[in-house]
């Protein structure tokens, strides 16, 4: 991938071309549990497999299906990325942003992602949704690493000062005022966090635990977006938990919670 940004314009334009959408305003990347509550924003006017985009890759990972869903709310064309791929899928940091970068280029100027994380509060039971207020990259990478962004784009010294934006931020506790924040870790995976990690992320500051977003949220602010951050609880991080993880509980946490999550989404976007 010699030019990621290239590459993101060209599929911006299959995906236009095939979804019908000229221009869209907001990009939602769909989270482990979140694709059933997104259902409830309405029937999509088109979906595009991710594959048939330049530069994409095939998730492998359940509860990640491989599709751009078009859709309108409120007046607004909306992307709902369902197609997240990961670092420890063996994807380099510009394959995992690429989705990011191609919505971008297609219009969106305010991302929402969303994940399924582990709580480091013992006060936050899964089901239940947190801002992200601010993250911790635990991944060794950033997707600004290698040769500088051509003419045209941001320096690779991106500012993060308001990386999850106050303005988003303050729109959602309007739109659904008992919403909490949380300061997201972002770890490298696949394997789950030693109860040890999960005690040094605490220490850092962090509030909620996964493997995924962070990369994607400097991507977006680099290209200019605004972005929102959403966290579902899906289990009590380790050393929190009584018991052993298991991914199934972060696809079971999303299904019980899909009506919610639904009505969440609905209520939020029309406030961005």
């Amino acid at each position: 991938m010699k030019n990621p940004y290239k590459l993101a314009r060209r599929a911006a334009d299959e995906l236009r071309e095939k979804s019908g959408v000229d221009h869209y305003h907001v990009a939602i990347v769909l989270g482990s549990g979140w694709r059933e509550g997104a259902v409830a924003l309405g029937t999509p006017t088109s979906q595009v497999a991710t594959t048939s985009l330049s530069g994409f890759v095939a998730p492998t990972v359940a509860g990640h299906s491989g599709q751009i869903l078009s859709l309108e709310v409120a007046d607004l064309h909306v992307a709902l990325v369902a197609g997240r791929v990961h670092l420890y899928e063996g994807n380099t940091a510009d394959q995992v942003v690429h989705p990011v970068r191609t919505v971008i280029a297609a219009g969106a100027t305010k991302v929402v992602l969303t994940n399924a994380a582990g709580s480091i509060d013992p006060e936050w039971s899964p089901g239940r949704v947190i801002i992200i207020r601010d993250h911790l990259n635990l991944t060794a990478t950033s997707p600004m690493e290698g040769a500088a962004p051509p003419k045209g784009y941001g320096a690779r010294f991106v500012d993060l000062t308001d990386l999850y934006s106050l303005r988003l931020r303050t729109a959602g506790h309007r739109a659904v005022p008992d919403l909490s924040e949380g300061v997201y870790a972002g770890f490298r995976g696949p394997h789950y966090e030693t109860p040890a990690e999960i005690a040094m992320a605490r220490t850092m500051g962090a509030s909620l635990a996964g493997m995924s977003t962070v990369l994607e949220a400097i991507a977006a602010r680099h290209l200019g977006a605004e972005v929102l951050g959403l966290s579902l609880v899906s289990n009590a991080a380790a050393g929190v938990s009584k018991g052993p993880l298991d991914h199934r509980e972060v696809l079971e946490a999303g299904q019980s919670a899909a009506a919610s999550l639904g009505a969440l989404l609905a209520h939020i976007i029309p406030v961005l």
